[in-house]
């Protein structure tokens, strides 16, 4: 007589009541990673910014502020000018936030207290530095 193998009815419910256990707990860590990833992107785009005043910064020092083919750099006197250092612009889901956008930057001074906010949610913000230069 051969002797039959498998699974019963009840161990089979009970994967099956575990499995929906571990989802229902697991889930909710899943679910909110769109704020996430929004934040992420503005903090990507704040250190795009910090990074383009440095190195507008850097070269406007070298090149001096004459405008040629091959000087590109830009003046920056408030936070909102470093986008015009930024290659490429701005992405329409990044802003700068309206209380620091017009904030002044002295010539040959770092500012740390420029940042930029998510256009949809406000409450997603980073900060970044921007350089001031003539």
């Amino acid at each position: 007589m051969k002797k039959q193998a498998g699974f019963t009815l009840i161990e089979l419910v009970m994967v099956i009541v575990i499995l929906g256990i571990l989802a229902a707990v697991a889930l909710p860590k899943f679910v909110d990673l769109k704020t996430d990833a929004k934040q992420a992107a503005v903090a990507g785009v704040a250190g795009a910014l910090s990074s383009a005043s440095a190195v507008n910064y850097a070269a406007r020092k070298v090149k001096g502020t004459v405008a040629s083919a091959t000087n590109t750099t830009v003046p920056i006197t408030k936070c909102n000018d470093v986008a015009n250092a930024l290659q490429g612009g701005m992405p329409t889901t990044v802003i700068f936030t309206p209380a620091t956008a017009a904030s002044a930057v002295a010539a040959d001074t770092s500012v740390s207290s420029c940042a930029v906010q998510d256009s949809a949610d406000a409450t997603i913000t980073a900060t970044f530095t921007a350089i001031g230069i003539l």
